[in-house]
């Protein structure tokens, strides 16, 4: 009966968050404000364990509706240690960013996600994913939001990243403008992708 029971409860969670997630793709909350209008990019689902928070999708993401679709998202399956059949796979891997949509373009990059996002929809779909054990912030926006105490930096934040385990990992934003940062920061490579790839090497 206990079996039975948990199937029941295991689908009946399914079709909310199917529900939820028709919801979130649907949404226009900040239309006005996106240059190329609304196109939430998000993927979850019941059984997934992994959890990434980025930032907010770019053009090419946006165009395909694939996230972590360009070189970011390429050096991110190397610090994970995953292929691409891996990390798109819902089973495995959801992909929560703080902005759905592609915000626009600032003086030097994008926009920061559009802060409606996050207080509408996480903590929703949160409560829907219910098998998630690992959450990657990456980048300043999600670690700020997620954290109780993140450091001054996002340099500090990520080189203290066990005391915010087991839960969280804080991450640094894979993009290739962090070539700069990747290079000053050697440890993260030596210390932080070993970890990370420690801990979801049992995911898949």
């Amino acid at each position: 009966m206990a079996d039975k029971g948990s199937k029941v409860i295991a689908r009946d969670t399914g079709h909310k968050l199917a529900k939820l997630l028709a919801e979130v793709r649907a949404c226009n909350l900040c239309e006005a404000q996106l240059p190329l209008g609304p196109n939430p990019v998000v993927r979850a689902s019941t059984t997934a364990r992994l959890l990434i928070v980025g930032q907010a999708p770019g053009t090419r993401v946006h165009n395909t509706g694939i996230p972590w679709n360009d070189p970011s998202g390429d050096r991110l399956r190397d610090w994970l240690g995953w292929s691409r059949e891996q990390f798109y796979d819902e089973s495995l891997a959801a992909i929560v960013p703080m902005g759905f949509c592609y915000p626009g373009k600032g003086k030097s990059g994008d926009l920061p996600p559009r802060p409606e996002c996050a207080p509408a929809w996480h903590d929703k779909l949160l409560a829907l994913m219910p098998q998630i054990e690992l959450v990657l912030l990456v980048g300043q926006y999600a670690q700020k939001y997620y954290l109780d105490a993140p450091r001054p930096t996002l340099t500090e934040t990520v080189r203290q990243y066990a005391d915010y385990g087991p839960r969280f990992l804080p991450l640094p934003h894979p993009s290739p403008r962090n070539q700069l940062w990747l290079k000053r920061n050697p440890w993260f490579e030596r210390e932080v992708v070993p970890a990370l790839r420690e801990r979801v090497k049992h995911f898949s």
